[in-house]
């Protein structure tokens, strides 16, 4: 049966959030089940709120090449468990040592590194094991979804290879090609990934597989974009974080290369881009569509 989705996107963000929290809620041990320690560090960090985009993204671009991809929020809710992961791991202090995340103390200030660290490492392995388990797709279409998830979080083009470009760009002069190399990986892997993850779950063509692909290439980079303009414009009690940390730590960031004007020019380009990605595609992608205005235009 084909799905009725509400009118508004505020609407439809809040009903996709929902439905992947839920997922979460499935998937992660609850906090009496022992050891408890970590099953409470875990749900502290994933349920402390954020956006979903990752798996938004996911459950609209299966949504673009299916009627109805049966149990897409599982595949989906893995995104979001390896990204909280990333950003446990972000905010310890031996990386942006930071005391804020999503508007609430940060993991490690609430239950300790060590605990953080192994809530990191839990998430991540989670991960995997659900992929492993989803019932509603086929073998080789689970390979597809573990390979891409782990390439896309690897140290090859992937989430820890940014990471590490980033840790080792600080105090570095500032330049495109470094800037490229930090955050394609680190931020726009992930991104590229959710869109993937989606195509691949919900059957897509080869021809489709590479359109959606193009489209989390422009829209993961419009997203890093617009949040290093953020990190420079807004307050850490919007944002949610620590504001102007970037700064503080000399990151390479688009501001810090191209200046802010020329970053707002680039990030719009990219998401026009990305409309022109989707233009084979009828209006099921009109949800991406949306996404990708979103996420260039948001204030937080």
């Amino acid at each position: 049966m084909i799905q009725t989705e509400p009118a508004s996107l505020d609407e439809y963000l809040a009903e996709q959030q929902q439905l992947v929290d839920r997922a979460l809620d499935v998937w992660l041990p609850a906090e009496d089940v022992p050891p408890f320690s970590i099953h409470k560090a875990m749900r502290y960090s994933v349920f402390a709120g954020g956006k979903r985009i990752r798996p938004i993204l996911a459950i609209a671009a299966a949504r673009a090449v299916s009627d109805s991809p049966n149990g897409i929020e599982n595949a989906a809710a893995t995104l979001e468990m390896v990204h909280t992961y990333s950003l446990i791991h972000d905010d310890l202090p031996a990386m942006d040592n930071d005391d804020l995340r999503r508007g609430r103390p940060t993991c490690h200030k609430v239950f300790g590194d060590a605990l953080a660290i192994l809530a990191g490492d839990a998430l991540c392995t989670l991960a995997f094991e659900v992929l492993s388990r989803l019932r509603e797709i086929g073998p080789e279409s689970k390979i597809k979804l573990i390979e891409d998830l782990g390439r896309a979080s690897g140290t090859v083009g992937g989430m820890i290879a940014g990471q590490v470009h980033d840790i080792e760009g600080e105090n570095r002069m500032p330049s495109a090609p470094l800037l490229e190399q930090i955050h394609r990986a680190k931020t726009g892997a992930l991104l590229r990934a959710s869109v993937r993850m989606g195509a691949i779950y919900g059957g897509a063509t080869a021809e489709e597989l590479e359109s959606l692909t193009d489209y989390g290439e422009r829209v993961g980079l419009a997203f890093q974009i617009v949040d290093d303009i953020l990190d420079v414009e807004q307050t850490s009690e919007k944002l949610g974080k620590t504001a102007g940390k970037d700064q503080e730590q000399q990151k390479i960031t688009f501001p810090a290369v191209f200046g802010l004007e020329c970053s707002r020019r680039m990030a719009e380009q990219e998401r026009l881009n990305a409309h022109v990605a989707l233009r084979d595609f009828d209006d099921r992608a009109d949800r991406l569509r949306q996404l990708a205005d979103l996420i260039v235009q948001r204030q937080t």
